[in-house]
């Protein structure tokens, strides 16, 4: 049974504007937030609790908000709420003098997150037509990414006027409140839904039920959830480029090579994914994709484990920033493809659950192996498990009957 056609495309653009909004927020925060626990007396195992818990909490409520998203008429309220509370609290850092504070406010951040996330995902998806999901998702990550090559770029501006000079990185937190408003009005009046029928009003189908979700799309969760393990947040690879003399001040500048490739590759992959997949007529280019980005964070975490010189480490940032380009649209198009169109809600919320749940033991074991073992130690262990993954990623086509 064909599907029926995208009620508003316009949310796509709507959806990339709003992204880009809120990671400039986000990002001005996010880079300089290792160095501001330091100034507070917090170290690396702290940051891999405060992270770890963060994100845990956002796994369990991209899985309840994947479970309502599939019942209730209207999404957008769901999605505006998560961006409202998100750039709320944000610039409430400024005012943060302890790490419980910060843990708290990284706990509704990510909350928000969370609860936004799935029903956001699914109104993307039901906007565009199937072949070009993956090139809606690509164009998404670009524009969070490339926020978030704002962001950083706003960050040292204002570290190095008269507001950073009296303030410190304390004025960040509190400019971030600017396009975190901007988010708010764009996403609450532009956002456009045609209400939808849930599939409580349709087929009485229990949520994440094995029969409904084809084995390919366990396996490949099993996959990425066992390369999540050693994924951990990604301060820590900011930590360990300081190890290597990069200077605080300097850490915002890590965030922009990355985002940089971030931004050019994400839009290109998704679409290359969707291209590929109507050329071949099969959906197996795009676990290649997958597979490959895999590979090339394998590299890149090998190459920060054994340690480089100052210009490695940007070079293997803008890499890390492809890799975060061939996987993160991809696997949304992946889920798209392998689940029916009334069960997309609990398939990102089951996929983002199972992986986020991951990455609170990854940050929270890449702080105590830090801790115990020294810094290169976790990366050697990252390396390893994203191989694994790559090759069970690229096999996916092989062992079972993908959805054409």
């Amino acid at each position: 049974m064909a599907e029926p056609r995208p009620a508003q495309p316009r949310n796509v653009h709507i959806f990339g504007a709003t992204s880009f909004l809120n990671d400039t927020a986000s990002e001005m925060a996010y880079w300089i937030l290792p160095a501001f626990l330091a100034t507070i007396g917090a170290g690396p195992a702290t940051l891999g609790i405060i992270e770890g818990i963060a994100e845990s909490v956002a796994s369990f409520a991209k899985l309840f908000s994947g479970f309502f998203a599939d019942r209730i008429r209207r999404r957008k309220p769901v999605v505006v709420a998560g961006y409202i509370v998100a750039n709320a609290v944000k610039p409430l850092l400024g005012w943060a003098g302890a790490a419980w504070q910060v843990l708290l406010i990284r706990f509704s951040d990510r909350l928000a997150k969370g609860v936004r996330g799935a029903p956001r995902d699914v109104m993307l998806a039901d906007s565009v037509p199937p072949g070009e999901v993956g090139g809606a998702f690509g164009l998404l990550q670009a524009m969070d990414s490339a926020g978030a090559i704002a962001g950083p770029l706003l960050a040292l501006a204002i570290m190095s006027s008269v507001f950073g000079e009296r303030w410190g990185v304390r004025a960040v937190f509190w400019a971030a409140a600017i396009p975190g408003l901007l988010c708010i009005l764009i996403v609450g009046f532009g956002l456009k839904e045609r209400p939808h029928h849930s599939s409580a009003e349709g087929k009485k189908t229990r949520f994440a039920d094995p029969r409904t979700l084809p084995p390919a799309f366990w396996y490949v969760l099993a996959a990425i959830a066992l390369f999540s393990i050693g994924n951990s947040s990604d301060m820590f690879l900011v930590m360990r480029a300081q190890s290597l003399g990069i200077p605080a001040s300097h850490t915002p500048l890590i965030g922009l090579v990355f985002n940089i490739t971030y931004t050019l590759f994400s839009w290109p992959a998704g679409r290359l994914s969707d291209r590929a997949a109507a050329a071949g007529g099969s959906r197996r280019w795009r676990y290649a994709i997958v597979s490959a980005g895999l590979l090339i964070f394998a590299a890149t975490y090998a190459a920060f484990a054994h340690g480089m010189s100052h210009r490695g480490v940007y070079v293997a940032m803008a890499f890390y920033g492809i890799y975060y380009a061939l996987t993160a649209p991809v696997l949304k198009a992946v889920v798209v493809d392998a689940v029916p169109r009334e069960h997309r809600g609990g398939a990102f919320g089951v996929f983002d659950f199972s992986t986020s749940v991951c990455v609170l033991v990854a940050s929270t074991l890449t702080g105590l192996l830090w801790r115990t073992m020294g810094p290169a130690f976790p990366f050697h262990v990252s390396a390893a498990l994203a191989l694994i993954a790559a090759v069970m990623v690229f096999l996916t086509p092989t062992l079972f009957k993908t959805r054409d």
